[in-house]
């Protein structure tokens, strides 16, 4: 066996072909035991391996045949195999909790991030799936079992994972006293008691009865689908005049209907309309189910879409117009202290005036134009920046594929006021109305030798210069007056468009052409 390593440029892999072999024929026993530690021997002091999770996962099978375990392990982080890695970790963790050390798989957990293994919100966010599988055996299992507090790890410093399991959970704990007064919110600590199974329901779905609360919810369709939840079109007490959202949700989620009433208290009645309504929600031992509006025109993602089939980008007014509705969300949610957390295209619904648009109005959001714009909905990432200090800063990624702000590309800290998830999430969805792409950026040399964050995608030469500065101002932004930057922006596209009144008047022809395309009903 020792020879494998004078022949291939990788030595270690006829090792791992050799042990493989013998772990799919299930040759478990000395032979294999043996073949696993001649490897760690020949290769535990190879600098080329030191952080090679393959040679880790030999480790682990070594770990796996001994009783010794603890001392193995130590063994494992004098010989430094992936200790800045969280797999080591996670890995660990996984054999002690498979053996029912929940008390030292635990640990384990906060031995890493102690050492802050990169990437560190991954290792927080095992260990928050963790916390979970505990706190379920603790509800449901012997009361024998050792008893672990899912808040005892946690302390807020001065940064945060602001979506982590752990987090959430103490926020939960620190304003129960508020969610239970809601008005529309209806808690119980039994399961879900109706009649229709809720895991049952899919797409398919149509016309099953959800009774909650001496309502009768009339199945009509799937409207949309996530990892936690799904969200139904219903019919109140089958009256097709009532229509509403029903998302259900496992493991049940109070926090977005939190956010949901925050939105009530803080914002203006005028621009309330720009971010949903939540009606009720009935959270169970199991579900939750969050009753809202129901908006059946579509997302501004569908709106992008019909120009990408015909190979065609958005025509450049709409793209403004509705850029200028992105900046007037972000303008005010962050002047009252909230961050939406998962902007994007999808969750951006479409809304048509039901009146005809006229010129008049457009700049002051009156008329027939207070009716005509976008709805931001689905608020499980909001964040409450009442809740934080005032110097908090957050880390970790948004895990929402292709919106991750240059902070957490960079795994960097970040907050409202820089270039984070919000502002970064608006400027991918412009970058996808103007080019029918998701965004990739890159740094580009400045005149004064310095460098700034642009799009790679070249601006045609025929764009508006204002989009350059919108791009420039958002990326590139440092710690400042952020709703001040957003409403400068907002006005500076607002000042184009009514500068002409055929650009008005082109833009409410194309917006009602579009309504007409896309609206269900």
């Amino acid at each position: 066996m020792a020879d494998h390593a004078s022949f291939a440029p990788d030595p270690l892999l006829p090792w791992l072909w050799s042990i493989k072999k013998a772990l799919d024929a299930k040759s478990y026993g000395p032979d294999l035991d043996k073949l696993v530690a001649d490897c760690i021997t020949t290769f535990n002091h190879n600098a080329q391996y030191q952080n090679d999770p393959r040679f880790l996962k030999i480790w682990l099978l070594h770990l796996e045949t001994r009783d010794d375990y603890d001392a193995v392990f130590r063994e494992l982080e004098e010989s430094k195999i992936c200790g800045d890695q969280p797999l080591l970790y996670e890995l660990y963790a996984s054999l002690l909790e498979a053996k029912e050390n929940w008390l030292g798989a635990l640990k384990v957990y906060q031995i890493g991030i102690s050492r802050r293994a990169k990437p560190l919100e991954r290792l927080k966010h095992a260990q928050d799936l963790f916390l979970d599988r505990m706190s379920y055996r603790l509800k449901n299992a012997a009361s024998s079992l050792p008893k672990i507090d899912a808040h005892q790890s946690f302390e807020l410093g001065d940064s945060v994972y602001p979506w982590s399991r752990t987090t959430m959970n103490w926020l939960l704990n620190k304003i129960n006293h508020k969610i239970v007064k809601y008005d529309g919110y209806h808690p119980s600590n039994k399961a879900y008691p109706g009649e229709v199974s809720l895991s049952s329901l899919r797409n398919l779905s149509r016309n099953k009865i959800v009774k909650l609360g001496g309502k009768k919810y009339q199945i009509k369709g799937c409207a949309g689908q996530g990892g936690f939840a799904q969200v139904f079109k219903a019919y109140v007490d089958s009256n097709p005049n009532e229509v509403v959202a029903l998302k259900i949700q496992k493991p049940p989620y109070p926090w977005e209907f939190h956010m949901y009433r925050q939105l009530d208290q803080r914002l203006p009645d005028k621009a309330r309309p720009n971010f949903g309504f939540a009606h009720r929600m009935h959270s169970y031992s199991d579900y939750s189910i969050l009753v809202c509006d129901y908006l059946p025109n579509g997302t501004l993602q569908d709106a992008i879409n019909s120009y990408v089939v015909t190979g065609k980008p958005m025509d450049e007014v709409v793209c403004m117009y509705y850029t200028i509705e992105m900046l007037y969300m972000l303008e005010t949610l962050h002047g009252v202290g909230i961050i939406h957390g998962d902007f994007k295209p999808d969750n951006l619904l479409a809304r048509y005036s039901r009146d005809d648009l006229t010129e008049d109005g457009f700049r002051d959001r009156s008329g027939s134009w207070s009716d005509q714009g976008l709805c931001l909905v689905d608020w499980g990432k909001g964040i409450d920046l009442h809740l934080f200090p005032d110097d908090i800063e957050f880390e970790g990624d948004c895990r929402t594929s292709g919106f991750s702000c240059v902070e957490m590309q960079k795994n960097k800290r970040w907050k409202f006021q820089a270039s984070q998830v919000d502002t970064y999430g608006l400027c991918v969805t412009v970058h996808m109305m103007l080019h029918n792409s998701y965004m990739e950026i890159e740094k580009k040399a400045t005149s004064d030798k310095g460098h700034i964050y642009l799009p790679k995608a070249p601006f045609k030469r025929y764009w508006n210069e204002l989009w350059k500065n919108l791009f420039t101002e958002l990326l590139n932004s440092n710690p400042g007056n952020d709703t001040q930057k957003l409403k400068n922006l907002r006005e500076s596209f607002q000042d184009y468009l009514c500068s002409e009144p055929k650009r008005l008047k082109k833009l409410k022809d194309l917006l009602e052409k579009q309504r007409l395309s896309l609206c269900s009903n």
